[in-house]
């Protein structure tokens, strides 16, 4: 059966993902690839963005706080006119826009520069709290590791989140179930994640983060929310997703592939 357009645009970007990080020699393809679904249907059909005009005023705000995934969030500003897709080739060289962790003061699409977990969670909240302050109507969504929930920044910002009633923001967490050390649980297991959100005065919404309808019907709970409390979206992922020999380990969080691996991840992905 022929794949979908979503289909075939999260594998355009899987491609995009691991042929960059190859050109750099570096990055984090493994996190990237688990959160590809996620970020294509967002902008796809949920965010509201004009690249011909990024600081538009009633765009929608997407924080990277998981930044290690800037291989991720670079392809997606070359698909939707950011940035041209050349320039993918530039990633982590010296004098490029586009380093190891996003940089806001380079590039347009990059809200807010991050890297060190659980910052850009904060500044999310932080945004929404403005937008709220000043009584427009932007949604702030941010994507956060289950890694990066081991954190103390993180619940801070739940705890604020919750009490400010920022129903505007929407916490997207790529569950792929490792970190750079090994897996989440045996590093510092930070479940039941759902249950935590919610005790927090959040609402919860888990899913499969590889299943297109599942992905849109979590978007479209966080956009029907009528309440006064933040969203959380659980995402239920595979570390290195669409790569088979990436698949479920920590060994490829933070490592390029060789020429070999590369071309064998090529001739993977093509297959859809």
């Amino acid at each position: 059966m022929k794949p979908s357009l979503l289909e075939q645009k999260c594998n355009f970007l899987r491609n995009l993902i691991i042929e960059s990080v190859f050109n750099a020699g570096s990055g984090h393809p493994g996190g990237s690839l688990s959160a590809v679904e996620l970020m294509v249907v967002l902008y796809e059909k949920f965010m509201k963005f004009d690249p011909q005009v990024p600081s538009w005023n009633e765009r929608d705000y997407m924080v990277l706080s998981k930044g290690h995934a800037a291989p991720l969030i670079y392809g997606i500003l070359s698909m939707y006119g950011y940035i041209p897709k050349e320039e993918l080739s530039t990633l982590r060289k010296l004098g490029s826009r586009l380093q190891g962790h996003p940089d806001a003061t380079k590039l347009p699409g990059i809200e807010v520069s991050t890297g060190s977990p659980g910052q850009g969670f904060g500044v999310a909240a932080g945004i929404a709290l403005g937008i709220k302050t000043k009584g427009q109507a932007n949604n702030v969504f941010t994507l956060l590791g289950d890694g990066e929930l081991q954190e103390g920044t993180v619940w801070e910002t739940a705890m604020a989140a919750s009490h400010y009633k920022l129903s505007r923001l929407c916490a997207i967490v790529d569950a792929n179930g490792f970190q750079i050390d090994g897996k989440v649980e045996d590093v510092m297991n930070v479940n039941p994640i759902g249950d935590k959100f919610k005790s927090f005065g959040w609402k919860v919404k888990e899913f499969d983060g590889h299943n297109l309808d599942e992905v849109e019907a979590a978007f479209q709970f966080f956009m029907d929310n009528k309440s006064d409390k933040p969203v959380l979206l659980l995402a239920h992922t595979i570390k290195g997703k669409g790569v088979s020999f990436m698949q479920n380990t920590h060994a490829w969080h933070g490592k390029a592939p060789s020429a070999e691996e590369f071309k064998s991840a090529q001739d993977e992905l093509k297959l859809i």
